[in-house]
């Protein structure tokens, strides 16, 4: 059976960041995941986390500046360094909240750079982040993104992004598969997750269009719940969509998989 675990950048946004995990916990869910924890101290996350009995399941590297429309600067040549300054604070909130697992967001393909330098960028990026991480027993995951949502989106299609971690070629990276980028931009759900589900450490998922909750859209999820069963995947699946009506209100599609 699917775990699913809350993500506290999209789910009740109503409140406070701090206070959406015993909003979590209140509904059931026993692992949490949000984008960027860095606004706050890691102490009171963590006390949040132990206080509600909440698994830290996964946080994003530093992305950049995000209120400047950045998403993410792996991909960005003139970046490097905070690159790697990235990676070791997200190491130090990582071993402080105790999430065993990084996501990394490649970036948007800067203008007037050349592609091979681009992607060189980001091998070399995404290969010292594997290493710095798997010294600490964190994995590093990465995720294509759809480019509707995100025009210019380095990553965007699952096979690619494996394509650039093979020529990472570290064992510490893996695919970070979010159904609704990969249903935008790819569709074929069931066999992309069969074919590389030894390769997948993360799912996320929405509904399209909207990337609303499940049900309110277009994927059959019960259907792709047994799939994903089937292909033997057992880590968990992030709730990271927007609600159509309020959390509380939307989660009538995962109180039987919670209890």
């Amino acid at each position: 059976m699917p775990k699913f675990c809350a993500n506290l950048t999209f789910l009740w946004t109503e409140v406070d960041f701090l206070a959406r995990f015993e909003k979590a916990a209140q509904a059931g869910f026993t692992g949490v995941e949000f984008a960027l924890p860095y606004a706050f101290p890691a102490a009171e996350i963590a006390e949040r986390l132990r206080r509600h009995r909440l698994e830290p399941v996964l946080h994003n590297l530093p992305s950049g500046d995000w209120d400047q429309g950045e998403r993410g600067i792996a991909c960005l040549p003139d970046r490097v360094g905070e690159f790697q300054d990235g990676v070791g604070q997200a190491i130090a909130y990582a071993k402080a909240l105790k999430c065993r697992q990084l996501n990394c967001l490649a970036g948007i393909a800067p203008a007037g750079v050349p592609a091979d330098r681009v992607e060189r960028t980001l091998v070399d990026n995404l290969r010292f982040a594997a290493q710095a991480l798997d010294k600490e027993g964190i994995r590093l995951l990465v995720e294509p993104i759809n480019t509707i949502d995100i025009p210019g989106f380095y990553l965007s299609r699952s096979a690619q992004t494996l394509r650039v971690l093979d020529a990472v070629g570290h064992s510490n990276a893996f695919l970070q598969f979010d159904i609704y980028h990969m249903q935008v931009m790819e569709g074929d759900l069931t066999r992309s997750l069969r074919t590389h589900v030894k390769r997948i450490a993360h799912l996320q998922l929405a509904d399209n269009p909207g990337r609303n909750e499940p049900g309110t859209g277009e994927i059959h999820y019960p259907n792709l719940f047994r799939f994903i069963d089937e292909a033997g995947y057992t880590g968990w699946i992030g709730c990271e969509y927007k609600p159509l009506k309020g959390t509380d209100a939307g989660l009538g599609w995962v109180k039987a998989y919670l209890k």
